[in-house]
C-alpha cells in the first residue's frame, strides 16, 4: 500500500507536504527564495558581482597562449616571454581575491537566509495541529523543518554563484574560441548542445530518490531520538540489538538510495566525457587541417585547444552538478509547501477574544474521528456548569481523553458544537480559549532548564510570591528547599532528574500559577505508585478547588466525589450520574468497572 493510500485514511492528509513535485513551478520557487534574500540583497548581489570576473578571468590564460605561442615559441620574442607570465600571475591574484570576497559574502547571506527560513518554519511548526504530530515521526519533522531549510538556502545562493561563475567563464571562453576560429567554435560548441538530451531522463529519477531519501533520513533521526529518550527501556529489555537492527535497515535503505542516485549521476558523467572527446577529436582533426593550410596560426590553435578543454571540464561533471541543483530545488519545494501550508485549526476571521468567566460548557451532538469514517465519539451531549467536577471513565479506547482534547481545540470535531457561555469555541481566538484551560497530563512534558523556568511557563511574568504560593499548594516546598540550588536546580531534558511524582507536582505548580478557571486532569496519577499518588492527589485536590474540572480517571477511587461521572463505551455515553447513583445501578457498567477494580486493588 503506498503512502498516499495510507494517508488518505486520516481526516487530515499531509502527504503533499512530504513530497516535492517534479513539475513544480521553478520560477515561483526562485521568486519565494528571492523574498528571503531581499534584506541581504546588497551583500548577496555584491558576492555574485564578484563572481562574474572570477569566471571571466578563467579565459585569460587561454587568451594569453595565442600571443605567447606565436611570439615566443615561433618568433622567439623575449619581451613577450617576460610579460605574459607576469600578466597571468596578476590576473590569477586578482581572481583569487575576488573569489575569496565572493565566497565570504555568499556564505554570510546564505547563513542569514537559512536562519530566517528556520525561524519561519519553527513558527509554522508551533502552529501545526496535533494531528500532524500524530502522523509524523520526530525524525522526519526535524529533517523537514531544519535539514531542508539548510539545503534550500545554501543551494539557492550557491547554485546562483555557480551559475554566474560558470556562465561568465563559458561566455568568455566561447569568445576566445570565436576569436581564434569561428569555424572550429561552431563545431565544438554545437556538440555541447547534445548534453541536454539525458537531462530529462535523469530529472524524474532524481525527484523520486530525493523524496524517498528524506523519509528514510527522518527514520534515522527518529532512531537517534529514541535511543536518547528510550535508553532505559532499551537497556532494561536488552533491546540494543533490536534497535541496531532497525537502524541498520534504515542505513541499508540510505545506501541503496545513495547508490541509485550515484548511478544516475555516474551515467551522465561518461556521456559528457564521450561528448567532450567527440568535440576534442573534431577540433584536433579540423584544427590540424586549418593549421597545415595556414588558415590559423599555431598560437590560435593552442589557445583554442586550451579554451575548449576549460570549457568542456564542467560539462564532464554535469551529472553531479545537475543532481546537486535538482536536490536543492526539491528542498526548496518541500520547504515552501510547509511555509505556504495553512493550518486546519486556526482563528477564524474576526474571531472573538473570550474575556468572560466560563459559566457553562456544553457539548451538543458532538461527533469526532481521527480516521475517515471511523468515529471515536458519537453523538456526545453534555452540560458542565462552573465549579463542577466531571469525571470520564470507561474501557481503554472509549474516547475519554479525546473529549478533553476537543475542548482546547487540539482537534476539531466533525459535527455538532462545543460552546462556552453560549459561544462556539470555533468562534473564539485560540489564545483566549486556551488561556482559560490548565492541563495536567499522565506524562507531563517538562522542558530542559530549571524548576523555576518550568513553573513560570504557566505565567511568565509571575512574581516570586506567586511562584512560592504555587509551589506550596503543589506540596513542592520541602522538596525544593532540600536541593542545593533550590528553584534553580536543572532538571534535564523532559525532567529526567526528577521522579514521576515530582514531575507531576511541578506540572501542577505550573497549572496553579496559570490560574485558569478550567482544569483538565488526564489520568494525572495513573502512572504513580501509591505513596506518590497520595501526595499528588492532595496537590490536585488543591488545584481543583473553585474550578471547573474535567477528570479522565484510571483509578475510580479518586473520582468518587465528582459531581458527574460520565461512563463511555465505544465512543458513546452509556451512563451519567454521581458515584452514589451509579454504584447502585443494577448491572451498570460503572458498577462493574468499580467492583472489578476494587477486587484487583484489594
Amino acid at each position: 500500500m503506498d503512502n498516499k493510500t495510507v494517508a488518505s485514511k486520516y481526516v487530515y492528509d499531509y502527504t503533499d507536504l512530504e513530497n516535492a513535485g517534479e513539475h513544480s513551478n521553478m520560477k515561483t520557487l526562485w521568486s519565494k527564495m528571492f523574498n528571503y534574500t531581499k534584506p541581504y540583497l546588497f551583500r548577496a548581489g555584491l558576492g555574485l558581482l564578484f563572481a562574474l570576473p572570477v569566471g571571466a578571468m578563467e579565459a585569460v590564460i587561454a587568451l594569453a597562449l595565442r600571443p605567447y605561442t606565436d611570439a615566443v615559441m615561433v618568433d622567439k620574442n623575449a619581451e613577450v616571454a617576460f610579460w605574459v607570465p607576469i600578466i597571468i600571475i596578476l590576473f590569477t591574484l586578482i581572481q583569487g581575491i575576488l573569489n575569496y570576497l565572493s565566497a565570504y559574502l555568499n556564505a554570510w547571506a546564505s547563513t542569514k537566509i537559512i536562519l530566517d527560513l528556520i525561524r519561519d518554519l519553527y513558527k509554522k511548526l508551533m502552529n501545526m495541529e496535533s494531528s500532524y504530530f500524530d502522523q509524523k515521526s520526530s525524525g522526519l519533522i526535524l529533517t523537514r523543518f531544519s535539514g531542508d531549510a539548510n539545503a534550500a538556502s545554501i543551494g539557492f545562493l550557491g547554485q546562483i554563484k555557480i551559475l554566474v561563475t560558470k556562465s561568465a567563464s563559458a561566455i568568455a571562453l566561447i569568445c576566445v574560441l570565436l576569436y581564434n576560429s569561428w569555424l572550429l567554435a561552431l563545431g565544438a560548441v554545437g556538440i555541447l548542445a547534445l548534453a541536454a538530451l539525458p537531462v530529462k531522463i535523469v530529472r524524474k529519477k532524481l525527484t523520486f530518490l530525493s523524496n524517498k531519501g528524506i523519509k528514510v533520513g527522518g527514520e534515522i533521526t527518529t532512531s537517534y531520538n529514541e535511543a536518547v529518550g528510550g535508553n532505559k527501556v532499551i537497556k532494561g529489555y536488552n533491546l540494543e540489538q533490536n534497535r541496531l537492527n532497525v537502524f541498520n535497515k534504515s542505513m541499508s535503505e540510505i545506501f541503496s538510495l545513495s547508490m541509485k542516485g550515484a548511478q544516475v549521476g555516474a551515467l551522465m558523467t561518461p556521456f559528457m566525457y564521450f561528448l567532450a572527446s567527440l568535440g576534442m577529436a573534431f577540433t584536433l582533426g579540423m584544427g590540424s587541417h586549418l593549421m597545415v593550410t595556414k588558415a590559423i596560426t599555431p598560437g590560435q590553435f593552442t589557445s583554442f585547444l586550451f579554451a575548449l578543454a576549460m570549457l568542456y571540464t564542467p560539462f564532464k561533471t554535469l551529472g553531479n552538478t545537475y543532481s546537486d541543483m535538482k536536490n536543492s530545488l526539491l528542498a526548496m519545494d518541500r520547504v515552501f509547501k510547509i511555509a505556504d501550508y495553512e493550518a486546519k485549526i486556526k482563528d477564524k476571521e474576526n474571531a472573538i477574544k473570550f474575556n468572560e468567566i466560563p459559566q457553562k460548557i456544553e457539548f451538543k451532538n458532538v461527533w469526532f474521528e481521527y480516521l475517515k469514517d471511523c468515529p471515536v465519539l458519537k453523538n456526545i451531549n453534555l452540560e458542565v456548569k462552573a465549579g463542577e467536577t466531571v469525571a470520564f471513565v470507561g474501557n481503554s479506547g472509549g474516547g475519554k481523553s479525546t473529549i478533553a482534547h476537543l475542548l482546547p481545540r487540539f482537534y476539531d470535531i466533525k459535527s455538532g458544537s462545543i460552546t462556552i457561555n453560549g459561544y462556539d469555541i470555533k468562534d473564539l481566538t485560540l489564545e483566549s480559549l486556551r488561556a482559560n484551560i490548565s492541563f495536567v497530563f499522565q506524562d507531563n512534558f517538562l522542558f530542559n532548564g530549571t524548576i523555576k523556568e518550568n513553573v513560570l511557563l504557566g505565567k511568565e511574568n509571575a512574581s516570586d510570591k506567586e511562584v512560592n504560593l504555587a509551589l506550596e499548594r503543589a506540596f513542592l516546598k520541602d522538596f525544593i528547599e532540600s536541593l542545593p540550588d533550590g528553584l534553580n536546580t536543572k532538571i534535564g531534558e523532559r525532567g529526567v532528574m526528577l521522579s514521576g511524582g515530582q514531575k507531576q507536582r511541578v506540572a501542577i505548580a505550573r497549572a496553579f500559577i496559570k490560574n485558569a478557571p478550567i482544569v483538565v486532569l488526564d489520568e494525572a496519577t495513573s502512572a504513580l505508585d501509591n505513596k506518590s499518588e497520595q501526595i499528588v492527589q492532595m496537590a490536585l485536590n488543591k488545584l481543583m478547588e473553585d474550578r471547573t474540572v474535567f477528570v479522565i480517571a484510571h483509578r475510580l477511587s479518586t473520582i468518587q466525589g465528582a459531581d458527574k461521572i460520565i461512563v463511555l463505551n465505544q465512543g458513546e455515553i452509556v451512563e451519567t450520574g454521581n458515584h452514589a447513583t451509579l454504584i447502585n445501578v443494577e448491572n451498570g457498567q460503572y458498577k462493574s468497572l468499580y467492583n472489578s477494580q476494587f477486587k484487583v486493588e484489594d
